[in-house]
């Protein structure tokens, strides 16, 4: 149920189409002392589920942005069947910098997406 849930994640911040957090995340790092060059939303910056599905978990300690961001949900209305809704959701994202490489290897992902994450990281 987890891997299923940070798979979610990751394919959540790598296929979304929104930039309204952009400048947010970009501003909310900038705060952190991360150099905005470093920033790249869906390419170094994800959520904590999405960075666990990467084969990476958040430093102890750090903290990150809060954005908000709309997630789909069933509503049921009155007498009808549920009805898919989007609602605003807020969540915290974190920069490659603030994260590290699972040690247990049985958590982390095999994705062509971890790879090319961990190889930022190294070089």
């Amino acid at each position: 149920m987890k891997n299923q849930e940070q798979r979610e994640a990751l394919h959540k911040a790598l296929n979304g189409q929104s930039l309204m957090n952009y400048r947010a995340i970009i501003e909310g790092f900038a705060e952190k002392g991360i150099v905005l060059q470093d920033v790249k939303p869906r390419e170094n910056v994800f959520t904590f589920n999405a960075w666990k599905a990467l084969g990476r978990c958040v430093k102890k300690g750090e903290h990150g942005v809060k954005v908000c961001t709309w997630v789909r949900t069933k509503v049921k209305v009155a007498d009808e069947d549920s009805k898919a809704r989007k609602i605003p959701w807020q969540t915290t994202v974190f920069h490659i910098s603030q994260t590290e490489a699972l040690q247990n290897k049985g958590e982390s992902a095999t994705s062509d997406a971890a790879a090319e994450i961990n190889a930022m990281v190294e070089a």
